[in-house]
């Protein structure tokens, strides 16, 4: 028997425990009302007693029952939570990864804007060093532009236009040239790749802010200040022989790698060198339709184009080897030496004629060691018992214009100032243009000659142009 209750309290906690007819029982049995252990048969104290344990049984089995049931609960609250966190979790990742990409896109956005990491196949892989010889730039006054991005500032366009000028397409729908093509007065046809506006821009911006700033050497006359045929010309004057060469496909026999070495000598970075040689160079195209769209398509690799602004000056540029070897050797064996663009000449007299066969084999040794080719079928020699020619100037006496051709010339501009423009022809371009032309070629080579043709030029240009006539 337990404790008995002494508060209210614990009385109803009591019959709650035990129930209350086993209560009362416990009470009956505690005043002496009934017999602790029921003897009669009929004693219903021992039901009481069983009753309550089964209550009590039943209680702990509900309580039991309870805890188990709380437990799913708890499972399902935690199972729940679980899937909640995660799901939070990975909104937090998805959300995390998104606001990377866009980190990434806007670094790369930003990197695009002020560098250039590709360039196209076999071309990039330079791109990524940005490192120049600034000491070597220094020495020859050069702009200091060692990334796309000082280069873009220095021509004034964005990085963006830099790349899509530099870009080196096997296959474009856009084509940086017009090409045509124009014959040769000496036979055949030359291909002129004109640039178009924007790449023509930064060719220039080439061509003043580096090429021009070389120094190149005395023996080349084309393509320079207060340099000309004349001039190129005038050393040759009454020598006993003169020796004409032609390198064969100048300009295309001149790649884009050696362009890129030649602006990397200079003290570029590789990756300078690689913008300049690209926009500088290009290859040649052929275009295709299909589906009523244009595709050009590069049919060899990139060289320098015959109508870039640059070209000109990079080929001295590259050519300095060249004629210094050239100038070298025909100093020792008594000759003088010239070139203009793909023309070498050579001149001697006296005893140095006994060295013409050297000068034949050597300068074939030099030029192939140096990447050309001579034309063979347009090597001269000249003896001054013929007329002899440099670069179109006659120079057996003195620097002067084929006679004939002088003598061809009076007689059309006689017959134009006579006659008038209709049925008359001067070379393949517009008639005035043509005659003006040739006058100040004439006055070039023989200003006495030259200023007569000049001053009938302009009587015509007065009889039939100004007054609206044709």
């Amino acid at each position: 028997m337990s404790d008995q209750p002494r508060t209210r309290q614990e009385l109803y906690d009591r019959i709650r425990q035990v129930g209350t007819e086993e209560f009362i029982l416990e009470e009956m049995i505690r005043y002496g009302f009934w017999s602790a252990q029921g003897e009669m048969p009929q004693d219903p104290a021992d039901e009481i007693r069983r009753a309550g344990e089964i209550r009590r049984e039943l209680n702990e089995l509900r309580q039991e029952s309870r805890k188990l049931q709380d437990e799913k609960e708890l499972r399902k609250r935690l199972l729940k939570q679980r899937l909640e966190e995660s799901k939070r979790k990975r909104q937090e990742t998805k959300e995390r990864r998104e606001q990377e990409r866009r980190s990434r896109a806007e670094v790369w956005k930003q990197k695009q804007q002020q560098d250039i990491i590709y360039l196209g196949e076999d071309v990039s892989a330079g791109l990524n060093n940005t490192q120049g010889n600034e000491e070597r730039l220094h020495s020859y006054n050069l702009p200091l532009c060692n990334n796309a991005e000082q280069i873009a500032a220095a021509m004034g366009i964005t990085v963006g236009k830099l790349r899509f000028l530099a870009f080196d397409r096997k296959t474009s729908t856009v084509s940086h040239y017009i090409r045509f093509r124009m014959p040769k007065k000496t036979g055949g046809e030359r291909i002129i790749s004109a640039p178009m506006p924007n790449l023509k821009q930064a060719q220039h911006w080439i061509l003043a802010n580096i090429l021009e700033k070389l120094e190149l050497h005395d023996a080349a006359h084309g393509f320079r200040r207060d340099r000309s045929i004349v001039t190129n010309a005038t050393p040759h004057v009454g020598a006993d022989v003169i020796i004409n060469f032609d390198l064969k496909d100048f300009f295309p026999s001149i790649s884009y790698k050696r362009v890129k070495g030649l602006f990397h000598s200079f003290g570029y970075s590789e990756a300078a060198a690689t913008i300049f040689g690209l926009v500088s160079t290009a290859a040649e195209v052929e275009s295709l339709e299909i589906d009523g769209k244009t595709y050009y398509v590069a049919v060899d690799e990139r060289h320098l184009p015959q109508g870039s602004p640059a070209s000109p000056a990079i080929t001295n540029l590259l050519c300095r080897r060249l004629d210094r070897r050239l100038t070298a050797m025909a100093e020792k064996l008594g000759f003088t030496y010239t070139r203009y663009a793909d023309d070498l000449t050579f001149s001697a007299s006296g005893d140095s004629l006994r060295h013409i066969c050297n000068i034949l084999k050597r300068t074939e040794s030099i030029v192939t060691h140096e990447g050309f080719t001579i034309n063979q079928e347009k090597t001269r020699i000249l003896r001054k018992s013929r007329q002899q020619e440099v670069t179109g100037v006659v120079v057996n006496d003195k620097p002067n214009v084929d006679n004939k051709t002088l003598k061809r010339f009076r007689a059309t501009l006689f017959q134009i100032e006579k006659d008038g423009l209709e049925g008359k022809h001067w070379g393949n371009a517009n008639l005035i243009a043509a005659i003006a032309g040739f006058a100040n070629f004439v006055a070039m080579v023989n200003p006495e000659k030259g200023a007569e043709f000049q001053q009938q030029v302009q009587r015509i240009k007065n009889k039939y142009v100004r007054n609206g006539r044709s």
